[in-house]
């Protein structure tokens, strides 16, 4: 088993910057795969960026465009989701995932765990 912990989640205005972290804990090894998902209101969960653990490989989703960032620090076994330049449609619940596997999947349904999600709200 895994275990995942979003945090950095919060209130901010449009055009400002957010840092999400994920520390997991628990039957971690080299071999997986950690991503992000996001809620928006009345929407389904949708794909935002994916790391893989071993290789630091990355994969985003279109709408991030260069804004999104995603790093990860092996010795804490934490992901970080550098977000810039926010907009109002970012406004979700963010939810980190993971599973083990080497290719990143875009899938939820590839995603064995799940962290409780941190909300992030963009002001107009």
């Amino acid at each position: 088993q895994v275990q995942l912990v979003e945090s950095g989640g919060g209130l901010v205005q449009a055009g400002g910057s957010l840092r999400l972290s994920c520390v997991a804990s628990g039957r971690t090894s080299s071999n997986y795969v950690m991503g992000w998902f996001r809620q928006a209101p009345g929407k389904g969960r949708e794909f935002v960026l994916a790391i893989t653990w071993r290789s630091g490989g990355t994969d985003y989703a279109g709408f991030v465009k260069g804004r999104f960032t995603l790093s990860r620090d092996i010795a804490k076994k934490t992901v970080y989701l550098e977000m810039n330049s926010l907009k109002p449609e970012d406004t979700a619940v963010y939810y980190c995932a993971a599973y083990y596997g080497i290719g990143i999947g875009r899938n939820e349904n590839h995603y064995d765990y799940w962290g409780q999600g941190t909300r992030v709200t963009v002001s107009s």
